[in-house]
């Protein structure tokens, strides 16, 4: 069992690239999870009052270095952040010996690590409340988990979620048949799809339209060396199909309690952006948003995409996690001189 009032250990060394400081106070470490596997973790304070947390949870294959402008304009709007690298990827620790391959068996693995990570990292290093801020594959987790959690988080904001990826349903039925075999047979290690490095040419890039961020994400891509990951396993995507698939059932949509706000990429080629928008109308605690033109990655686009992907989502989470002012100090003697005018 592992001991996790243990001290975390160290995290390895960001891998950074020119153009992509880390933002000032970020600390790092890596946490324990039950099963033995841990966690690279980070969390920074504002340089004011804080107005709580904003948890950011990534897409497939990314790492936390992506976030790093994130994380500095939320501070920047007097928010603590917090984030971590899903197991599989990044800089946690690996299901396989084949760290190259992303691997699940359910999605249910990666809730319970979110869950994990709120009540045992974010409750004990952040100021409360807390609202969850995920992108794609991120939000496929939170809304799994938003049963789990619904007491721990404020809100749920849900950058181009993992609801359905896209195609016909015949072919989607025909990839969940073949995943399923292979799992079942006990192959379901094996990498089904290699996933390239993403590209820096914004006329062929299905992630975003923004040159410069395009860049700048190919250079950590290539900067993660082996914390990247080339493939997916047959298990990863039927864990991950099985996950889209049940939300579409009414009892689940019936049972989310958190406000969330559903940001769709209007020109998403990536995760189905009909899905989405769909999901948020059936959810009644659900509001949607589409960005007209935006690519998949709203984070990293365009400044005229995600300005106002940000300002909404911002907008939407400090319903619930309020600017702070801070007091003026307390002046004794002017206190005593204006009671006992007024008592005069």
């Amino acid at each position: 069992m592992t001991d996790l009032s243990a001290p975390a250990a160290s995290a390895p060394p960001f891998r950074t690239v020119d153009g992509n400081p880390p933002p000032p106070g970020l600390e790092a470490g890596l946490h324990p999870l039950p099963d033995g596997a841990r966690l690279r973790w980070v969390t920074a304070l504002p340089t004011g009052p804080a107005r709580g947390t904003v948890l950011i949870l990534q897409g497939r294959n990314e790492t936390l270095e992506k976030y790093f402008e994130t994380m500095g304009d939320l501070l920047a709007e007097g928010f603590a952040v917090a984030s971590f690298d899903w197991r599989g990827q990044g800089a946690s620790g690996r299901s396989t010996p084949i760290a190259s391959v992303g691997h699940i068996t359910s999605i249910d693995q990666l809730a319970q690590d979110l869950e994990h990570v709120l009540h045992h990292l974010v409750r004990g290093r952040c100021p409360g409340p807390v609202a969850i801020l995920a992108h794609s594959m991120g939000g496929l987790v939170a809304l799994h988990a938003m049963e789990a959690i619904e007491h721990s988080v404020e809100r749920l904001v849900l950058s181009a979620p993992l609801v359905r990826i896209p195609g016909s349903p015949a072919a989607r039925r025909l990839i969940a048949a073949t995943c399923a075999l292979l799992h079942w047979t006990g192959l379901g290690i094996l990498p089904v799809r290699r996933a390239a490095l993403p590209g820096a040419d914004p006329q062929r890039s299905d992630l975003s339209s923004d040159p410069v961020r395009l860049r700048r994400n190919a250079a950590l891509a290539r900067a993660s060396g082996d914390w990247a990951v080339s493939g997916l396993s047959a298990s990863w995507l039927r864990a991950v199909l099985r996950g889209c698939g049940r939300l579409e059932r009414s009892d689940t949509i019936a049972r989310m309690s958190v406000p969330t706000l559903v940001l769709t990429a209007g020109a998403d080629s990536v995760v189905s952006p009909q899905a989405s928008s769909h999901l948020a109308w059936r959810m009644r605690v659900g509001h949607g948003i589409t960005v007209p033109g935006a690519r998949h990655e709203l984070l990293q686009e365009a400044d005229r995409f995600r300005a106002p992907a940000m300002a909404a989502a911002i907008a939407f989470i400090e319903e619930a996690l309020p600017r702070r002012l801070e007091a003026p100090p307390l002046d004794v003697a002017e206190l005593a001189q204006t009671l006992e005018t007024a008592l005069g």
